[in-house]
């Protein structure tokens, strides 16, 4: 079974509506306290798009390598600090009020994010940074601004 943790509940009541949503365990969590599982108690752990919003790097890498199986694999994706020099930012608006909600950023960049993964004690496996090309900017024009810019880093990590 899948398990999807977010802070926010807005997030998760999305996340229901989606198709196979029937086949997720969903649980509001607070990023800043230690993971409600027991140690190893996943084969792939993903965290995505929200280190960026998480001010203590190395606790919640510690957390996701904690909860990571001895043999399984940490992913994490994350918004590409270049973005935030565009002016970029998270930002949701819900269709049913028109209000956009903001969350907090923090401007960490990629070193904060590697020094906090081997201070957790995880390995990186592999990084890439990925760009907006014209591709993208044809299919989401809100991206055209930003087309040669780095817009996601990736990360595959490994418990030691």
């Amino acid at each position: 079974m899948v398990t999807a943790i977010d802070f926010s509940e807005g997030m998760l009541a999305e996340a229901r509506k989606k198709a196979g949503a029937d086949r997720v365990r969903f649980l509001s969590h607070d990023f800043a306290a230690s993971l409600p599982f027991d140690d190893g108690a996943f084969e792939r752990v993903m965290c995505c798009l929200v280190l960026d919003h998480v001010r203590d790097v190395t606790a919640l890498c510690r957390e996701l390598g904690r909860v990571c199986a001895c043999d399984g694999r940490v992913v994490i994706s994350v918004m590409h600090p270049a973005m935030m020099l565009r002016g970029a930012q998270a930002r949701f608006h819900d269709p049913e009020t028109g209000v956009e909600t903001r969350p907090e950023s923090v401007p960490n960049q990629i070193s904060d994010y590697i020094m906090g993964i081997t201070r957790a004690g995880l390995r990186i496996e592999h990084m890439s940074e990925h760009f907006v090309d014209e591709a993208l900017a044809s299919q989401f024009p809100r991206a055209a601004r930003y087309v040669g810019w780095p817009m996601l880093l990736m990360l595959r990590l490994a418990p030691r």
